[in-house]
């Protein structure tokens, strides 16, 4: 019985995100902004939303990541779902990827964070029309 419950609670927890010490924000206007995320550790993935106050627009994104140690990945997605860009984390680097990503009808912008082991880390996405 143990050992139904476990896994359950694995295949709950599939394709959701815990993230320690997480602080974030968000300053966006109208098509344009930035998000600041930090954490003390990070393991399993996410999608997440920012709005941009701009539906349908396509926006220029600049993603900045970094981790000290571990895995960490961030993908910005079109409104189908499709990653527009991804770009992946080395330990104690910061990596830079830029590109063109449509918001969806509702002006949200869709991206999606996964983390194996990730400690200390850090993701920045700049948004210019």
């Amino acid at each position: 019985m143990c050992y139904l419950s476990l896994a359950i609670l694995c295949l709950l927890l599939s394709g959701c995100m815990l993230m320690s010490g997480e602080a974030t924000t968000v300053d966006m206007q109208e098509g344009s902004g930035n998000l600041l995320t930090t954490f003390v550790g990070a393991e399993g993935s996410s999608q997440r939303e920012l709005d941009i106050g701009a539906p349908g627009a396509t926006v220029q994104v600049i993603a900045i990541i970094g981790v000290e140690s571990g895995d960490l990945e961030l993908s910005l997605l079109g409104p189908d779902g499709a990653a527009a860009f991804t770009v992946a984390a080395r330990p104690d680097a910061q990596v830079t990827r830029s590109g063109s990503v449509r918001a969806d009808d509702a002006g949200k912008l869709r991206y999606s964070v996964s983390a194996r082991g990730a400690r200390n880390g850090t993701y920045q996405l700049f948004v210019q029309p």
